[in-house]
């Protein structure tokens, strides 16, 4: 079960940050994971990305069910092929404390659609989509 909370309100010009926009994002898969197997989660949790840790459990990356397709092509690499080796976004990845504003700006600069945030340590800690980000910005503007 998830809890959010509304977080409290900010004084007026106070700048929005990653952790205001940032969601949480269950769908993980561990680096020596193989495609065949990064494939099934696609299919069973109908979902467009996964984020890839590493053996630490450490954030090492994300990999889209788009960024497989080259690989599904033949069936014996699905079994052999660890995801690691498919990963399209690698770090540097966004911080909790980053200025919504500069994480928008990169976000547009790498065109990234998702982008993994993680603490100081390189655990995750959710996920910055760009349509969040748009319509956080957007709202803010307007207000």
């Amino acid at each position: 079960m998830t809890i959010r909370s509304t977080p409290p309100a900010r004084p007026a010009g106070t700048a929005l940050t990653v952790a205001d926009a940032m969601e949480p994002y269950e769908y993980q898969i561990a680096d020596d994971s193989t495609v065949d197997q990064a494939n099934d989660i696609f299919h069973s949790a109908h979902v467009a990305y996964l984020i890839v840790r590493d053996h630490d459990g450490l954030c090492a990356g994300l990999v889209t069910r788009i960024g497989l397709r080259p690989f599904l092509a033949r069936s014996w690499y699905t079994e052999h092929i660890p995801v690691r080796d498919t990963m399209h976004q690698r770090g540097p990845f966004a911080w909790s404390t980053m200025a919504l504003d500069s994480a928008a700006l990169a976000m547009r600069i790498k065109r990234l659609a998702v982008w993994p945030v993680i603490d100081d340590d390189g655990y995750l800690l959710g996920i910055l989509t760009a349509d969040r980000v748009t319509a956080m910005t957007a709202a803010r503007a307007a207000a």
